[in-house]
């Protein structure tokens, strides 16, 4: 299989996590697990550590199961999906928890048009304390009003 194929995956992967990252935001985290994520939008602990924080976990069960496919030669295109679900978990974590959220104090001098739309964007997102009326639900792909601003 052409290396070319590969690389094609594991991008296709990675800008498919912003769909999914979006749809599990917006139907579990704001669903069905609300009471693991709801600490995120109001805080009601001392810890470092959030509840909200388990999710990562799903999806690095399901990265990792993608390399142990190819690993074991069951999937030949399990490294480029497992991959590409760490790329876009690692994104993930730089753009939330830390230019964002500054969990870590890094990048706090980001003030690019992209930039500011991610933090508008995700500050919209927040203003709603609750499960219900939710918006922007997705991190990279921000709104073109996010922009205008």
């Amino acid at each position: 299989m052409s290396i070319w194929i590969h690389f094609l995956v594991f991008f296709l992967t990675f800008f498919m996590m912003e769909f999914m990252a979006w749809f599990t935001h917006k139907y579990v985290m704001h669903g069905f697990l609300w009471h693991l994520h709801a600490d995120h939008h109001k805080k009601d602990h001392d810890s470092w550590f959030e509840r909200n924080d388990t999710f990562f976990i799903f999806y690095a069960v399901v990265s990792i199961s993608f390399f142990l496919l190819w690993r074991y030669e069951i999937f030949a295109l399990g490294l480029a999906i497992g991959l590409g679900i760490f790329a876009y978990g690692l994104t993930y974590f730089l753009v939330h928890d830390i230019f964002i959220h500054q969990r870590f104090k890094l990048f706090r001098n980001a003030n690019n048009i992209y930039a500011k739309a991610v933090r508008r964007a995700h500050k919209m997102h927040h203003k709603h304390t609750g499960k219900e009326d939710g918006e922007c639900f997705g991190m990279l792909v921000v709104p073109w009003k996010y922009f205008k601003k």
